[in-house]
C-alpha cells in the first residue's frame, strides 16, 4: 500500500474540516473521564448490566470505597454515570445517551 507523500517542511497544511470544537471539546471531557483504567473498569461494569449497582462494585474492585466513590463522582460529573439514593446507598448506572454519544463522538474521528 502506497503512503502520501508529507508535506514539505515549512509548507502551511490546507485541510478542509468542518467546525467540530463543540464536539471535540465534548469528547475530549468524556476522554478526560475516563482517562484512568479504574475508571473504564467501574464504566465497563455499570454498562454491562441494565440495572443500577448499588454495593456490588467495591467488591468487583481491588480499591478501598472512598476511592471507588472518588472515580464515580469524577465519572457522574462528565454525565456518564447517574447515582441514585437508595436509602442509605447510591447505586449507579450508565446514562444510555452519554454512552452512544460517546460511541458516536469517537466513530467520527
Amino acid at each position: 500500500m502506497a503512503t502520501k507523500p508529507c508535506t514539505p517542511k515549512g509548507q502551511p497544511v490546507q485541510v478542509e474540516l468542518p467546525d467540530t470544537r463543540r464536539e471535540d471539546e465534548r469528547l475530549a471531557a468524556l476522554a478526560k473521564a475516563l482517562g484512568h483504567p479504574v475508571r473504564v473498569r467501574i464504566f465497563r461494569i455499570l454498562a454491562s448490566r441494565d440495572v443500577c449497582i448499588c454495593g456490588d462494585l467495591v467488591d468487583a474492585l481491588p480499591i478501598a470505597q472512598s476511592t471507588v466513590s472518588q472515580h464515580l463522582k469524577i465519572l457522574k460529573e462528565a454525565g456518564l454515570v447517574q447515582g441514585e439514593i437508595d436509602g442509605p446507598r447510591v447505586c449507579y448506572c450508565v446514562k444510555r445517551p452519554a454512552l452512544e454519544k460517546l460511541k458516536e463522538l469517537v466513530a467520527e474521528l
